[in-house]
């Protein structure tokens, strides 16, 4: 069984005005882990304590790339010691980054030598797509350039529903770069409705989870809603019940 997290931007506003109370609840629901989009002032010892007294792992952060260059290295590595996390998962680039698929393919050494330091460390970095990524620029797509140009030790956290919103199809990417997915955003998707939850949509998730459990390399589920159809909290439950539901 792959355990279930949750990507706590998924719950940005109640982060915001309770961070430990949010992590309680997300417990209380029955996730396995949480993976961090920011760390709301706490230091990297007191999450460590909320999180061993709560029963909760971590399946990953979301880090800046400059947080993983130069003198902020050591720094980062550090915390995630602390915390126990492998996996630090670059989500987004400025267009020095990805301007075209040239820079794409630069990009992609410096995260092959971030892989490199942190592989001694036993930790990974990767990448996390949006939808802009699967756009074609003369017959080339960035996302299939970056990661035929970055090794094993870059993780490719293929984010369900921003690849359909792309107009790229999950499953086959899960093929393509097979092994490297190994934590994986669950995220709805259904054209028109920016609310739908999982279960609901578009998405064939008996083919994408089973694709996961056996080519993906998948250690992490990871659930991530950015709309809800009632409370960011409520929205969320329903995700892992209807994952629960699926026999995860």
């Amino acid at each position: 069984m792959i355990p279930i997290a949750l990507q706590l931007y998924s719950l940005r506003e109640d982060s915001a005005k309770d961070f430990p109370a949010v992590l309680k609840a997300v417990a209380e629901m029955g996730y396995d882990g949480v993976e961090f989009a920011g760390y709301h002032d706490f230091s990297a010892k007191e999450l460590k304590k909320m999180l061993d007294d709560l029963g909760l792992k971590v399946a990953g952060t979301h880090t800046g790339l400059d947080t993983l260059l130069g003198d902020e290295f050591e720094k980062t590595v550090e915390f995630n010691k602390i915390i126990g996390n492998k996996f630090l998962i670059v989500p987004g680039l400025d267009e020095q980054y990805t301007a075209n698929v040239d820079t794409w393919i630069k990009t992609a050494d410096i995260f092959n030598e971030i892989a490199a330091k942190l592989a001694p460390l036993g930790m990974v970095t990767g990448y996390h797509n949006h939808w802009s990524e699967f756009a074609p620029e003369n017959g080339r797509i960035p996302w299939d350039e970056f990661f035929s140009h970055t090794n094993d030790g870059v993780v490719m956290q293929l984010d369900t529903g921003n690849a359909k919103h792309g107009d790229a199809d999950p499953s086959h990417y899960l093929r393509k770069f097979a092994g490297r997915a190994t934590c994986v955003h669950l995220k709805p998707f259904k054209e028109g409705d920016e609310t739908v939850v999982i279960g609901k949509d578009e998405l064939d998730w008996e083919e994408i989870l089973g694709l996961c459990e056996t080519v993906g390399g998948t250690e992490w589920y990871i659930v991530e809603q950015e709309s809800y159809p009632t409370t960011p909290l409520e929205t969320v439950k329903i995700d892992l019940d209807a994952l629960r539901a699926m026999g995860r």
